[in-house]
Parts: C-alpha cells; sequence; structure tokens
C-alpha cells in the first residue's frame, strides 16, 4: 500500500475509534479477511491498464499494492512487454519471471542469461541485490513477474534505477 493510502487509511481507523494500537491491528486484519473473502479471484487484463516508466516500454500490474480490489494482498504480479530492452536497475531478488512470449535475455550482474518462452528466469537473494537488465532478442520478449512482497519488505528491498530504457524522455 503506497504512503498516502497508508496515511488515509489510518485516518479513517482513527475516525472510526480505532486510535488505540491493539483495535487498529484488529481492524486492519479484519479488512484483510473481508478483503481474501470478497475480493477478486479472476483478475483480468481488460481490468488493468498498460503503463510506461523509465524501466518498461510497457507494463501491465495485475496485483500491486495500488489495487486493493483483489482476494490477494501479498503478492506484486506484473506482465512486461520488452519493447527493445528494459532500463537497467538494481534491487533485491527472490522473484521469479515466467516468459510469456518470444525470446530475450536478463543480464545479471554483468553475465547474460538468455531465456524464451516457457522458461523461468530466477533472480535470487544476494546481499549486494542483484543489478540487471532485460532485452529483446526476438519476438514479442514478454514475462509474468512474480514477488511476494512480505519477503521483499523482509529483506529491505529498494529499487535503484541505473539506466533508462532506450526512448524514455523524462
Amino acid at each position: 500500500m503506497g504512503q498516502q493510502r497508508q496515511m488515509e487509511k489510518q485516518r479513517e481507523l482513527e475516525e472510526a475509534g480505532y486510535s488505540e494500537p491493539y483495535a487498529r491491528a484488529m481492524a486492519v486484519l479484519a479488512e484483510r479477511d473481508e478483503r481474501a473473502r470478497t475480493g477478486k479471484v479472476v483478475i483480468r487484463q481488460s481490468d488493468r491498464e498498460w503503463l510506461t516508466d523509465r524501466m518498461a516500454a510497457r507494463c501491465l500490474y495485475y496485483l500491486d499494492h495500488h489495487y486493493e480490489d483483489s482476494a490477494n494482498v501479498d503478492w506484486r504480479v506484473f506482465c512486461h512487454d520488452i519493447v527493445t530492452q528494459s532500463g537497467g536497475h538494481r534491487h533485491q531478488g527472490g522473484l521469479a519471471l515466467f516468459v510469456l512470449e518470444g525470446r530475450g535475455a536478463t543480464i545479471m550482474d554483468g553475465v547474460r542469461y538468455d531465456w524464451e518462452a516457457g522458461d523461468l528466469v530466477l533472480l535470487p537473494v544476494k546481499p549486494d541485490q542483484v543489478d540487471h537488465q532485460h532485452i529483446n532478442l526476438g519476438g514479442n520478449a514478454k514475462w509474468l513477474a512474480f514477488i511476494y512482497s512480505p519477503m521483499w519488505q523482509a529483506v529491505a528491498s529498494t529499487m535503484v534505477p541505473t539506466k533508462d530504457r532506450p526512448g524514455w524522455d523524462s
């Protein structure tokens, strides 16, 4: 959940009489339980929009902290369409990339790893994080990322851009 949304939730809880820490914690747990019972269990591509940023020419987030409509709150799942190459960046590993289409490569800590549709690319958990960039080597190179948010939070993962993708105009 983004910082602004957390502050809004805090205000809502206080207005509802949950200013005492235990009551606030119970309210948050109750909200998680309710979301698990009533949230979407199928997230359709049409429920989301393709976005663009300095890392990805096209990216579609199925699950992320800014969506509160799914039954699952602990995962980030997104599709990355690698038009030419992603921006370079560094963050903690502990995530999986399932290649949906095309073929490409991930340069991780200076070593190139080629992949193609049907492959699973793993970014390992490492003391100095993982410096990497993804490259399209043919076809419509596209993968789906799976990140378990509590693990990322436990290892204090941060995202550090090291190089903008080609065509990004900040």
